[in-house]
């Protein structure tokens, strides 16, 4: 039920600015600045025959610096921070100061169902080439660490083995895709996304078309009524509806991301079908490649394009420009049934189970992913999926294996009955493996929610009512600091006329699928910064002011957002 478009004379252009933005269908294809140059001078995927046939043979040294730095991005691998380097020196040195001759590798799991065999490869690649490292990113990748160039082909061989890859995991490139970790199975599902996410992988990722973009373009989509994937703060996002002319399909969401200018994504208004979503998700990709803002790489983010041109101008430029038709209007999502991250035992619609369970901060190497694969065998389960909250699902449980699964997780380190803070808090890669990184994330984390299970033990309400605590080394908010409960930006902060390392507080923020009824960015107070030592205390004090303060009904962010910022500190 498609309209054709009207006839358009020319096609829909932003307003030109004195000086180019590097769009390149208003300013042409001429790169204005360095980045630009070797993007078109030879593209990212390119790289990899080099990698397989030169660098692996002759080592790191042999890597010039626009492959090293750029282009290696392409394919899931940056290098990672050389150890030993304090935070305070992370803006004052040069990239080859601070990266070690190591590298951080991702891999894109893309909603996909991990079986045995694939969990199994992915702990061998921990084991045998990243010295036992492996973390569940709020992005549903896999990413290793000490990884050596010499090892990257026979990496990618296993990987290609169980169908995964690290194809444009980074860079400046359509990124891994957030889907729905109970796609397929959930017995409350509207609908499954799985077809979508293939069909869109199958057709558009490695093409070269794609594989210069302004920035990174980042995918969410899921036809789960929890809301599970972060829509607000993707790119583009396919989140399920029920037309109630055209049946199950989704909604179109575009322009959210966070990072120093946090922006959530808007609806365009449309219904988009089942059949249309490929084509849809092609068209919004080249808006982007071809309209955004390539000048300055701080510009250059879908988000800042469509607060130029807003939601009808966004929609029309689809429509005429690279659709070719109208799409219908649509309803949007209901508000989340529930928490996203599909913690603890849950009914799927073919009378089996899945269970969701919660590492610590997202860490699954040390042999996790070995055990879990050992795990899923012997249950006769089916699989793992990846949660946008650094947790993972077994799925396909059989009934009578429900309870021998729940106690084979924990000697995992793994629990389908995680406290509340275990449950609720995420960090980033921090100060251990990042380059932008002023402080410790992981470590932090995980030793202030084993002080918080302690402190807040006499707080039932804390089990109904998790108050999300997210974790992040540096001002660019990959752990979603503007959108936590709790949120902590790391930076060097002075006490006592001591520089240490601490944190600015974000309060109140949330997306829908951490059980909002509408996705909010939190406040921020002035001059509240906490040190990395005293975070435990600052949390436990003031989730004792909320519990004493609040309303009946009211949710911490409701109550963050009220509360005079005396009772803040």
């Amino acid at each position: 039920m498609t309209t054709p478009a009207p006839a358009s004379t020319s096609p829909v252009r932003p307003s030109r600015n004195a000086r180019p933005n590097g769009q390149w269908k208003v300013d042409g294809t001429e790169p204005l600045n360095a980045n630009e140059k070797w993007k078109q001078e030879d593209g990212g995927l390119a790289v990899r025959e080099r990698i397989e046939q030169v660098y692996a043979l002759e080592g790191f040294d042999s890597i010039p610096g626009d492959d090293l730095h750029g282009r290696f991005r392409w394919w899931g691998l940056y290098t990672q921070r050389k150890p030993g380097i304090d935070g305070g020196k992370t803006a004052t040195l040069e990239p080859e100061e601070l990266e070690d001759r190591y590298f951080m590798l991702r891999v894109r799991s893309d909603g996909q169902l991990l079986d045995a065999d694939a969990l199994r490869v992915l702990g061998g690649i921990s084991e045998d080439f990243a010295r036992g490292t492996a973390d569940i990113t709020d992005r549903q990748n896999v990413q290793y660490h000490w990884v050596a160039v010499e090892d990257v082909p026979e990496i990618w061989r296993r990987l290609e083995t169980v169908g995964l890859e690290t194809t444009t995991a980074c860079g400046d490139t359509p990124r891994g895709f957030l889907g729905s970790p109970v796609a397929g199975i959930a017995a409350d599902e509207i609908i499954d996304p799985t077809p979508v996410i293939l069909e869109i992988k199958r057709r558009y990722i490695g093409d070269p078309e794609l594989a210069n973009l302004p920035r990174k373009f980042k995918t969410a989509i899921t036809g789960h009524p929890s809301l599970d994937v972060v829509h607000e703060i993707n790119d583009i996002s396919l989140v399920g509806v029920v037309h109630p002319e055209l049946g199950p399909g989704y909604d179109l969401w575009v322009g959210g991301a966070l990072s120093t200018t946090p922006r959530l994504g808007e609806r365009l208004g449309v219904f988009v079908t089942e059949d249309q979503a490929a084509d849809v998700w092609h068209g919004v990709i080249r808006i982007f490649r071809d309209y955004g803002y390539r000048r300055l790489r701080t510009k250059a983010r879908l988000k800042f394009l469509l607060a130029e041109w807003g939601t009808e101008k966004f929609r029309d430029v689809l429509e005429t420009e690279y659709l070719g038709y109208r799409l219908p209007d649509g309803p949007p999502p209901a508000p989340a049934s529930g928490r996203g991250d599909h913690v603890g035992v849950h009914l799927q619609k073919d009378g089996s189970y899945y269970v969701g369970a919660a590492p610590t901060v997202g860490r699954i190497g040390g042999g996790t992913l070995t055990g879990l694969a050992e795990l899923v065998e012997r249950t006769g389960s089916a699989g793992v999926r990846l949660t946008a909250h650094q947790k993972l699902v077994v799925l396909g449980v059989p009934p009578d294996a429900v309870d021998a699964l729940v106690r084979g997780l924990e000697p995992l380190g793994l629990t389908a009955t995680p406290s509340p803070f275990r449950r609720s808090t995420i960090a980033c890669t921090g100060l251990e493996f990042c380059k932008l990184a002023i402080v410790d994330t992981k470590d932090t984390a995980t030793a202030v929610i084993a002080d918080l299970e302690r402190r807040l033990a006499d707080v039932p309400s804390l089990a109904e009512h998790p108050i999300d605590l997210n974790v992040n080394g540096c001002p660019n908010s990959c752990a979603r600091i503007q959108t936590a409960d709790i949120g902590l930006k790391g930076q060097i902060i002075t006490v006592d006329g001591e520089q240490v390392p601490g944190f600015q507080v974000h309060l109140g923020g949330g997306l829908v699928g951490t059980g909002r009824d509408a996705g909010g960015l939190g406040r921020t107070v002035r001059g509240l910064k906490v040190p990395a030592s005293e975070v435990a205390d600052y949390v436990e004090r003031l989730v004792r002011r909320y519990e004493a303060d609040k309303l009946d009904g009211e949710t911490f962010a409701e109550w963050a957002h009220r509360a005079d910022e005396e009772a803040l500190q």
